[in-house]
């Protein structure tokens, strides 16, 4: 278990100096090209190839690890034949999809809805770049799965890393060269330096690559009646955020930069909880399917650190979300009414902070038990409706009821997964989960009280942005503290527990 706590302390530095990169790769687009037709075309692009990437990570880990790691415990020769010719599989197929769509981009781009000739010819180009690749995007993906099923998890982090810091380094040194292409030419080559260090780590750890097809025919059948499943199951949530923006092109332009550029810091604390605690969660139900009670208690715990980190980022958020946004954002190219309209969109968005973070660990749960059929009559709605409401909120709202639309649909989602998976559990489990809710709303609700106090009674809001934020922050984050410690000790004592642990190490 120490290995297990040292990693999720390295895997959460390295998603928050992730999420930090990603800020200034996102400044630079802002500041070179502004929320214009260039950008809207590079997104849809990047947005439809990062959808891709998170089906393939998300669809073969859910279904790969848990039935890695059963056949591990009863046959370890076996299991690792299995990981080798499902490996090898993979390749070919990846291969394959490089040449299909390669060829067949100027048709696939029509999925990403009415565009302007300008963000069309940059959607074609740059989205055939990435299809040239595929195997690298891929493989990245893959190995994820293989690195965790031994308990590596901070190779995976390093990959996603150098996605984004070699993006933002071509951004600095060759936007002039090669304009808005240059950060899918970085993001590319990033990725290929991952894939090297991904490869050294699976060797490091006992991995041996082999040039096999065999894969014993239960391991299979069990794999490809999942597999499908689970990439609508894992990834409704960016299939959605895909979704809006493809309905959003044909409206303003800008449209998609704004619904980008909100979803992006909407999605940072629960990208965060993602790649580091659900990560480590997930192989913890994996390896205890077959133990109830420590499988329940691993269940709650990660309802738990969920909400207790994620509720209140998202009323912080829904407090300071324009001076958080002009801070980022506004400069160069980036205009004052660009940080307005992206403001519009982060608040109709901040809902799905929570749920799309939340979201993944009953799903996990569910595949970790081998339970598929209810996910997938759940999953199968959620893409169905978000498209009604797109349809009737853009008309309704415009390009933030796009957002609004996301939110909603994923409230959905986790309200009926989680009773999916709770039916599993014993009588009273999911009773405790909504008590839970309630206890972290309370000191959430609180925090909001002096930050409202400041913003309408003292001069701070006509301070610049980032004074603004240098003061308010750290006064909701004192007063949620003391809200835990008044109204849900229990949360509060965990909370300072794992700050001494910390400290410790």
């Amino acid at each position: 278990m120490s290995k297990l706590k040292s990693a999720a302390i390295w895997v959460t530095l390295l998603a928050l100096l992730l999420k930090l990169i990603g800020f200034v790769r996102e400044v630079f687009i802002a500041k070179e090209f502004g929320a214009s037709d260039y950008t809207d075309g590079f997104l849809l692009a990047f947005t439809f190839v990062t959808l891709l990437k998170t089906l393939i990570k998300n669809g073969f880990n859910s279904v790969f690890l848990p039935e890695y790691l059963k056949d591990k415990r009863h046959n370890p020769q076996q299991a690792d034949r299995n990981a080798n010719g499902m490996l090898n599989y993979t390749i070919l197929l990846l291969i394959g999809v490089t040449i299909v769509c390669y060829l067949l981009t100027p048709y696939i781009v029509l999925l990403f809805g009415d565009m302007t000739e300008t963000t069309k010819m940059v959607a074609t180009r740059i989205t055939r770049v990435f299809f040239l690749f595929t195997l690298i995007i891929g493989l990245t993906s893959v190995l994820e799965s293989y690195l965790q099923a031994v308990r590596s998890f901070v190779p995976n982090q390093i990959v996603n890393l150098l996605g984004t810091l070699v993006a933002t380094l071509f951004i600095i040194f060759f936007a002039d060269l090669w304009g808005i292409y240059s950060i899918a030419y970085g993001f590319i080559a990033g990725l290929g330096i991952g894939l090297l260090i991904q490869v050294y780590y699976l060797y490091k750890y006992g991995y041996r690559w082999e040039f096999t097809f065999n894969v014993d025919k239960q391991f299979a059948k069990t794999f490809f009646l999942l597999f499908v499943p689970a990439l609508l199951h894992a990834s409704v949530g960016h299939i959605n955020v895909f979704v809006d923006k493809a309905f959003a092109s044909g409206t303003v332009s800008g449209a998609v930069t704004y619904l980008n550029n909100a979803s992006l810091l909407m999605s940072i604390p629960s990208a965060i909880f993602q790649s580091s605690i659900l990560a480590i969660i997930f192989t913890l139900l994996s390896e205890q399917n077959e133990q109830k009670e420590k499988f329940k208690d691993t269940l709650y715990s990660g309802y738990q650190i969920g909400l207790l980190g994620l509720v209140p980022i998202g009323v912080g958020l829904l407090l300071l979300a324009n001076p958080i946004i002009s801070f980022i954002f506004e400069r160069g190219a980036y205009t004052a009414q660009d940080t307005a309209n992206t403001v519009l969109v982060l608040y109709n968005y901040i809902p799905m902070l929570v749920t799309m973070g939340i979201i993944l660990i009953p799903i996990k749960a569910m595949y970790a038990l081998g339970k598929t059929r209810k996910l997938l009559l759940i999953s199968s709605t959620t893409i169905i409706l978000n498209i009604v409401f797109n349809y009737l909120f853009l008309n309704w709202f415009g390009y933030p009821g796009l957002a609004l639309s996301s939110s909603v649909v994923n409230f959905y989602y986790v309200l009926f997964v989680s009773w999916a998976i709770y039916q599993e559990m014993p009588k009273g489990e999911g009773t405790k989960v909504i008590k839970l809710v309630f206890k972290v709303l309370i000191p959430s609700a609180l925090m909001a009280v002096p930050i409202l106090l400041l913003t309408f009674f003292t001069p701070v809001s006509e301070l610049a942005s980032l004074v603004q934020l240098i003061i308010l922050v750290p006064v909701g984050i004192i007063t949620y503290i003391i809200g835990l410690y008044l109204f849900y000790r229990e949360g509060f004592n965990q909370m300072l527990n794992f700050v001494k642990r910390r400290a410790k190490k």
